[in-house]
């Protein structure tokens, strides 16, 4: 069975790719994968260390509005889809996979055309431009929230599965990770700004660490690779002895999130998924910088069942974020009891149904 799986920019829409693609390995024979990506997304280095296959495809997002400068995503969009038709002709596609990013768009939409079975996955509450694009000729959508229902008008076979999470996560160890780790009896504060890095986030921490100093404690901040340099500098002149560690990007994710006691993030729906089945509780700062603000809807869901501590971008500050480590850091009952809540929007089985959804109408 050979399966096309397409899905860029930003570890949110790569992650779920690779988690369905290892499922398919690990629950059918004969399965062969093939990624399709981008020359700049962080699908080149992701799906190649999990040790797939990538060919690149030139394509770009449009614009929101009607503009004479989405001439040229359009006319990049037409030539990637017959590219795309090429390529899945020659690898004998059984099954194109879309998770999102405008990379997805052209490696579906040719697929469809070929009358090729298709899935596309939205991981948020309000639908992609790419996802919303290719929902009514798709053969199969996927969403992680009930809510996305209404976004999808005139969409087929719309299935409710939750977002895949990878399977080194769903049996990741605390105890193990945090001897890995060497964390010793320390708490484990994980700051992460989301696989490009958030600089409001590295900020406002770098400024707490500076001024404020916990027993006991460390801090493990993810700066993002543009970001790396700077905060190195930031930091440069605070005393450590241990009680921060500054990296550019975590490639073992699972074993960083499973020893934290806390969590510090922006609200993406992966990111969130990881968070709920390991029960970490969490401060989250949503990104103000994405469509229809679906970052503060994924967090809210989380709120709403005291699962976390949302502070919103414009309020982040370091007396705020100062109230929310003391809040959830100090009391080891209430940060246990946020765990829990957050165990119980755990979805383990995403990639099993969306692998037995698109499976009904394989080839």
């Amino acid at each position: 069975m050979n399966i096309i799986l397409s899905g860029g920019g930003s570890a949110g829409h790569i992650n779920p790719a690779i988690a369905i693609a290892k499922y398919f390995e690990n629950h059918y024979e004969n399965v062969n994968i093939l990624f399709i990506g981008t020359k700049t997304g962080m699908e080149n280095e992701l799906v190649k260390k999990a040790g797939y296959n990538l060919l690149q495809i030139d394509v770009e997002g449009f614009k929101t509005s009607l503009s004479f400068k989405n001439l040229k995503p359009l006319t990049k969009f037409i030539i990637a889809t017959l590219k795309m038709k090429k390529i899945i002709r020659n690898f004998k596609a059984d099954i194109v996979v879309g998770t999102g990013g405008y990379v997805c768009a052209p490696a579906v939409a040719a697929a469809n055309i070929l009358k090729i079975p298709t899935l596309i996955h939205e991981q948020n509450v309000y639908p992609g431009s790419a996802i919303r694009f290719l929902a009514k000729n798709t053969t199969v959508t996927a969403i992680s929230f009930e809510e996305s229902r209404k976004y999808l008008e005139g969409a087929k076979n719309v299935v409710l599965t939750g977002n895949p999470v990878r399977e080194s996560i769903i049996k990741a160890d605390s105890k193990k990770a945090r001897e890995e780790l060497k964390i010793g009896g320390k708490k484990l504060v994980l700051v992460v700004g989301g696989s490009l890095g958030a600089m409001k986030i590295n900020d406002v921490v770098c400024d707490y660490i500076k001024n404020n100093r916990k027993e006991n404690v460390k801090f493990v901040i993810s700066t993002g690779k543009r970001d790396y340099d700077r905060v190195n500098e930031k930091l440069k002149n605070v005393q450590n002895n241990g009680y921060f560690e500054i990296l550019a990007y975590i490639h073992n994710m699972d074993t960083y999130l499973a020893a934290a006691d806390l969590v510090i993030c922006r609200s993406g729906a992966i990111t969130l998924s990881e968070i709920c089945v390991l029960k970490k509780p969490s401060i989250l700062i949503p990104s103000p910088n994405v469509t229809h603000n679906h970052q503060e809807f994924n967090a809210s869901a989380l709120v709403n069942i005291g699962a976390a501590v949302m502070i919103k971008e414009n309020n982040f500050d370091m007396s705020e974020l100062k109230k929310a480590v003391d809040k959830l850091l100090d009391n080891d009952a209430l940060r246990n009891q946020y765990g829990e809540n957050a165990y119980k929007l755990a979805k383990k089985d995403a990639s099993r149904l969306i692998c037995e959804s698109i499976m009904k109408f394989a080839r």
